[in-house]
This record gives C-alpha cells, sequence and structure tokens, in this order.
C-alpha cells in the first residue's frame, strides 16, 4: 500500500517549486492563486530570493504548503495513497492534497498559523534542541525534572525516529535539560537555530488565534486515511481532524508512532511529497530491518 508523507518547516530550500511552474500549467495556475491569496509574490522569494527571506515563518509555511500540495496535483492520476500524514505544518498540506481542506483555504489557514507563531516567537521568546542517541523515557525524565525544579518549561517535541528527540521550551529550560542530557550520556545535544517553541505550551497563544480559524474553515471527508500527529493515529472525521490539528501547535509530534502505524495498517511504500529528504531519512530508521517497506521522493 501508498503513504503519501508531507515535510514541514525546514525543508524549504531557494528555487523549490520553480521547475513545477515553468512545466505544468496547473501549476502556475495554483502558485498564481497563492500569489493574489496571500497579498504578496511568494513566488519571487521561493525561486529567486534569499535564504534570509525564505527563512521567515510567514514566508517559510506557506512555501512548503504551495511545493508539497502543488507536487501532489501535478502527479495526477499518480497519487493515489491509501494513507497520507505530515510532519507539523506538513499535516495541513497533506489534509489539502487529499481533500480535507479545499487549496484557497488550507493556504488561508497555513499563513494564519504562520503568522500566529511568528507573533508568538515575538512576545513568548523560547528554543528547540536536537538530542541524539538516548531513549526517549530517559528525555522524557529529564525534561519533567528540569521543569519542575527550574520552572522553566522544557518538553520533548518531536519524536522524530529512534535516537532523534527534539525538545522544545524557554530557553533556560532547554539549555539545562541539554547539559543534563549530554551527562546522561546523550550523543549530541544541540541547541537549534530557532526562536520560538514550537510544539510546546509556550505556542498557546498561537493556538488560541489558529483556533478561531479553524473553526471558521469548511473541513471535508478525505479521500483516504489521514494520520495525525498528536495521537499517530488514523481519522477520517472532519470534527476529529479540526480537534486534532486545533491541538496540534502545543503537542507532541508523535512521528514515530505516527509512521509504525501506517506500517502496521498495511503500508509498503512512502513517498516524500514535498521539498527536502528529511522524513525519508527519519522514515528509514523507524522501518530499519522491515525488508518490505520502501522510502522514496514523490515525483512529478
Amino acid at each position: 500500500m501508498k503513504a503519501f508523507v508531507f515535510p514541514g518547516q525546514g525543508s524549504q530550500f531557494i528555487g523549490m517549486g520553480k521547475d513545477l511552474y515553468e512545466n505544468h500549467p496547473v501549476a502556475k495556475e495554483l502558485f498564481e492563486q497563492a500569489n493574489d491569496i496571500l497579498g504578496f509574490r511568494i513566488t519571487d522569494i521561493m525561486f529567486n530570493g534569499t535564504d534570509e527571506e525564505l527563512k521567515q515563518t510567514r514566508v517559510t509555511q506557506p512555501a512548503v504548503f504551495l511545493h508539497s500540495v502543488i507536487t501532489a496535483v501535478c502527479m495526477g492520476d499518480a497519487f493515489q495513497p491509501a494513507m497520507v500524514g505530515g510532519h507539523s505544518l506538513g499535516e495541513m498540506s497533506a489534509l489539502t492534497a487529499v481533500g480535507c481542506l479545499d487549496f484557497a483555504d488550507g493556504l488561508k489557514l497555513v499563513y494564519a498559523r504562520a503568522m500566529a507563531m511568528q507573533k508568538c516567537c515575538e512576545s513568548v521568546p523560547g528554543t528547540m534542541a536536537a538530542i541524539i542517541g538516548l531513549a526517549d523515557d530517559v528525555i522524557e525524565k529529564i525534561c519533567a525534572e528540569v521543569t519542575e525544579e527550574t520552572g522553566h518549561v522544557v518538553i520533548p517535541a518531536n519524536y522524530n525516529c529512534p535516537g532523534q528527540l527534539v525538545i522544545s521550551g524557554a530557553r533556560e529550560g532547554v539549555e539545562a535539560a541539554c547539559e543534563r542530557l549530554k551527562a546522561a550520556g546523550a550523543k549530541r545535544a544541540l541547541v537549534l537555530p530557532v526562536s520560538g517553541a514550537f510544539h510546546s505550551p509556550l505556542m498557546q497563544p498561537a493556538k488560541e488565534e489558529l483556533g478561531a480559524a479553524i473553526a471558521a474553515t469548511e473541513f471535508h471527508t478525505p479521500k483516504c486515511a489521514v494520520y495525525q500527529n498528536v495521537d499517530g493515529k488514523m481519522h477520517t472525521d472532519p470534527e476529529e481532524i479540526k480537534q486534532n490539528l486545533f491541538a496540534q501547535l502545543t503537542a507532541s509530534v508523535r512521528w514515530t508512532e505516527e509512521v509504525n502505524n501506517m506500517i502496521a495498517a498495511g503500508a509498503t511504500e512512502f513517498f516524500e511529497c514535498g521539498p527536502g529528504k528529511a522524513l525519508q531519512g527519519m522514515i528509514g530508521k523507524i522501518a530499519r530491518g522491515n525488508a518490505d517497506v520502501t522510502v522514496t521522493a514523490a515525483t512529478v
């Protein structure tokens, strides 16, 4: 069975989507529609901008969404997933690709999410750190201890794959946790160059702002099963999907569990639909030793 997965923020690169725009009329039409909806020419930044311009959250998130969704559209009949999933932002791409969200509504929600998160980062500073080579339960225990002892929130945010977990929270909490995690045997505990504590309670103001946009948006029954980050499980009911998407901003991304559940449901061919190869690497580690599972890029 085929599973299509959609990447999140961090997978962007200058030039992304330019080949789609130049070679596929439907892609050009959708990109131009996006320019109109956003009120600025995001294609100019995506195709010919600077890294500094592209990495602004208000640009990055819609850019990754557009590349991912338009890739799926341009695949035509080759896009036939039995199930889909997306990592963080990628969940919105997945929902749009399978008709749970209309293209325009999906883009507007992504932009609302990006603006809410950018505003939250400015008013409630935080950071994240990648922890490599330590068991999840050890990381969970140390994060809980640091939060209780210091009063600075730090939680496991992205369960990416075995041996790779990202923590998130107040800078003081993340830095203190990194020191303890290194002492506990982590191979690496690297603070990431981000200005926000994504997927932590510090995103609560952004969650409330996005919640109003989600509530005002019509969600449809998706064309196939959608696996969601908050619980790693399959969902098809539009109201359940809405609630899970609302919860996602302050909840952990349970990617390892999500992929394992997709494999248990019969997924053998995974296709990463969007920029970069991050998810291919993660899924390769999650499915290591399972000869039945293949992971490749989705191609037009």
